[in-house]
């Protein structure tokens, strides 16, 4: 599992768009994806990493975002590892 220090290169990125590598790097962290509304039609990005939902929520509230927007979903590989 990387640190997540080295995770800041996957925020706002899409994960279908992750390559073999990057899979391995992020799985099994959590991702937060804003969540859908009619209003704020948002994309399917990542907005925070971490080991655990609460690690996201944390990342989230640092950067005054509200985390009662995003849901949270465990990443896991569509690839072999």
């Amino acid at each position: 599992m990387p640190s997540l220090t080295d995770t800041s290169r996957f925020l706002g990125r899409a994960p279908e768009r992750f390559g073999t590598a990057e899979w391995r790097a992020v799985s099994g962290l959590w991702a937060a994806f804003e969540i859908y509304t009619p209003e704020t039609t948002p994309l399917r990005r990542i907005e925070a990493l971490g080991g655990s939902v609460e690690e996201c929520v944390s990342s989230l509230a640092a950067r005054d975002l509200d985390p009662r927007k995003y849901e949270y979903i465990p990443l896991r590989s569509p690839l072999p590892l």
